[in-house]
């Protein structure tokens, strides 16, 4: 069998990376509004060649990790060839810029040598992740999977012992620091273990594990962004124990990603705040004690962003299939404001239900303006401390989905006989279960490099890039476990149909594929690009 030549691998990416610096600089001498597809294109290559470099050292370890490195640059280097065929004068390279990947590509692509990777290798976590991995494992298959397929096919609630389970473990206090009541220690090692106990919870439930510990992670690194020292104390010790449990209000019906022009508006009365206007994709709005809503606190919309301001609104909990509060003052006067949500059915991440949710004069008091005066009009830069790390761990929750749909296709293809044969001994079926361990592996480097780069300050640009790329691997990893099921795919009562559709979900929320593309990755590279 062929060894693996981490060398070449390297070269590989060499040329890879001048191919897209080279558009970048097209980009850069055009404009992305009007070369969108490049932008498009060019972003996803980039997060591809980041993921690469990210797994030169891994590959190193062991034979192993060796072969899966191959694998993945080859995979990578040959997609781009594929997209820059026929257009290299838009990508502004020569015919043939990738020629000299040619062999690289011939050996480590060969659907021999892509069959022969049997599991996506080792992690090489260090102990205390091992622990961590093996700690939230176990709860996963013991609390979560088992009750995953009944959430999802009856559209039902999250259990509340999953709550209080997951908030005895510290699953909701870990980027939360231990002043504040929290298991944060700051460094590496709080980003890793975040992505490593998402990763786990994701692979038992995506709806009822990994997703339910997203929505205070936000919140918390909001309020670390921008809170004062007092809401700090009054919050982030309820968000640690789930005393307080808490939904994201940013989505409006007319504003998604572009969330300059969000129209909620929050303005001043008697001690504090009337918010009013309509959010929609608000998560778990109904069983949340509290909303993280951004609104408009300045009437001038010409401003755009830095308008905008960041609200904690409490509120009591509502019935999952939609609810009506209306608020009272004390002693039981009536207050008049408003909360009507319209819960939103969908074709997959079950368990959390999303709403659209209507505000009515609905009180905020002075307090949870986040910031207080010196977060009015920062609004939008608390909620990209809060989505940055969102992104990463959706990258996170995007494994720990793969993860499991690789277990299920690989037994599946060791029991299920045609033709006389289990249908894990045909090339076809081996070379796709090691592409998916390929995939896993790398997204999995990947988003470890990531945390790393979060935890000194930096890795913004690379936590869009990690959540573009993974999560597009993760509708291949999925729908390609769900044919090697064959009809027993398209079977309800196999888990593999859940975890196509609960994957196509994660190249939409926190920040659409097609915006991190355009007005995130491509930007930062043509911003970059006009430095050097």
């Amino acid at each position: 069998m062929t060894a693996p030549d981490l060398a070449s691998a390297a070269s590989v990416l060499d040329l890879a990376s001048k191919v897209v610096d080279a558009a970048v600089g097209r980009l850069a001498a055009t404009s992305i509004d009007a070369n969108q597809v490049l932008a498009y294109d060019v972003a996803h290559a980039a997060s591809a060649v980041a993921t690469g470099k990210g797994l030169l050292d891994y590959g190193g370890k062991g034979e192993t990790e060796g072969k899966i490195t191959c694998a993945f640059i080859a995979d990578a280097v040959a997609e781009l060839a594929g997209k820059v065929f026929g257009r290299e004068a838009e990508w502004g390279v020569d015919a043939g810029a990738l020629d000299g990947a040619r062999d690289f590509i011939a050996t480590f692509k060969a659907p021999d040598f892509v069959a022969s990777i049997t599991d996506p290798g080792p992690r090489h976590l260090d102990g205390d992740f091992e622990l961590v991995q093996d700690t939230f494992r176990r709860y996963a298959e013991q609390e979560l999977a088992p009750r995953a397929e009944h959430i999802h096919r009856t559209n039902g609630d999250i259990p509340e012992d999953i709550v209080e389970g997951l908030a005895e473990m510290g699953a909701f206090g870990l980027s939360i620091p231990a002043e504040y009541g929290g298991y944060g220690e700051g460094g590496e090692g709080e980003y890793i273990g975040m992505v490593v106990t998402t990763e786990e919870l994701s692979r038992g439930s995506l709806g009822a594990g990994g997703s339910l510990i997203t929505r205070p992670e936000i919140l918390a690194r909001a309020l670390m962004a921008g809170g004062t020292e007092e809401q700090k104390h009054e919050w982030l010790p309820k968000l640690a124990t789930a005393e307080v449990m808490n939904a994201v209000a940013v989505t409006e019906p007319d504003y998604g990603s572009d969330v300059a022009g969000v129209k909620v508006t929050a303005t001043p009365t008697d001690g504090g705040w009337l918010i009013n206007g309509v959010k929609t994709w608000c998560t778990f709005g109904a069983r949340a004690d509290v909303l993280l809503v951004l609104a408009r606190t300045d009437p001038d919309r010409s401003i755009g962003h830095r308008g905008l301001s960041m609200f904690i609104v409490p509120k009591d909990r509502g019935d999952s299939h939609g609810f009506e509060l209306v608020q009272r003052a004390e002693g039981g006067a009536a207050g008049g404001g408003k909360m009507e949500g319209r819960p939103i059915d969908t074709i997959g991440y079950r368990g959390m239900h999303s709403y659209e949710i209507a505000f009515e004069d609905w009180f905020v008091p002075a307090e949870n303006l986040i910031g207080m005066d010196g977060g009015m009009g920062r609004g939008f830069y608390y909620q990209m401390a809060g989505f940055e790390n969102g992104r990463l761990q959706t990258a996170a929750r995007a494994i720990g989905v793969m993860q499991a749909a690789y277990e299920k296709a690989r037994q599946y293809a060791d029991d299920r006989v045609v033709f006389g044969s289990p249908i894990g001994e045909y090339q076809l079926t081996k070379a796709k279960l090691g592409r998916m361990a390929v995939l896993i592996q790398a997204a999995r480097q990947f988003s470890y490099e990531v945390a790393k780069l979060m935890a000194k300050g930096e890795g913004q640009a690379e936590a869009s890039m990690v959540k573009a790329y993974v999560c597009k691997a993760a509708e291949w990893v999925t729908r390609e476990a769900m044919q090697i099921h064959g009809g027993m795919g398209y079977a309800e009562e196999y888990d593999v149909s859940r975890y196509f559709v609960d994957a196509r979900v994660l190249s939409i929320f926190e920040g659409a594929d097609e915006t991190l593309c355009l007005k995130v990755i491509a930007r930062k590279l043509v911003a970059d690009a006009a430095k050097a």
